[in-house]
């Protein structure tokens, strides 16, 4: 798969669907960061009164990194095949500031830099921006199983 990636690839790589899904494109990944975007829509579960309210932030995030997990995992299996979609979950939030909440048919970009990754456990960044300006930001410690065959920043 070759970046970026559209709603369809994007789904194919994350466990969550439909209605659960809060990315529509990855933009860019490596092994220490990852770009995704995401359309607000007025049917999505966490829209209320013309607004993605700050639980779909936080799921947001979350699900950049478990794309960027999917992503490389499936790098890894174009090689050898063996590799399966891993499943992540997060353990613990940091620091979560929301200065904004964006609107219905508003394009959010999350940019998530890894800061450090042991075993299963990658501590990232989040931010969300809205036309270049900073809406909401959090440390996140997540799970992943599985992720033995995930490349490192180190």
């Amino acid at each position: 798969m070759n970046l970026p990636l559209n709603t369809e690839e994007v789904t194919s790589l994350i466990p969550q669907k439909a209605p659960f899904v809060m990315l529509d494109e990855l933009i860019a990944s490596d092994a220490v960061s990852s770009i995704s975007g995401l359309t607000i829509s007025e049917d999505n579960i966490f829209t209320q009164n013309g607004e993605f309210i700050e639980p779909g932030l936080i799921e947001n995030i979350a699900q950049t990194g478990v794309i960027r997990a999917g992503y490389m995992f499936s790098k890894l299996k174009e090689e050898d095949g063996s590799v399966a979609p891993p499943v992540g979950y997060i353990g613990a939030i940091k620091g979560l500031k929301i200065a904004k909440l964006p609107k219905v048919g508003d394009h959010i970009k999350t940019i998530l830099s890894i800061e450090n990754q042991v075993f299963d456990i990658t501590m990232v960044k989040g931010i969300i921006e809205l036309k270049g300006e900073v809406i909401a930001s959090c440390h996140m410690k997540i799970f992943v199983q599985d992720s033995g065959n995930l490349p490192t920043s180190q």
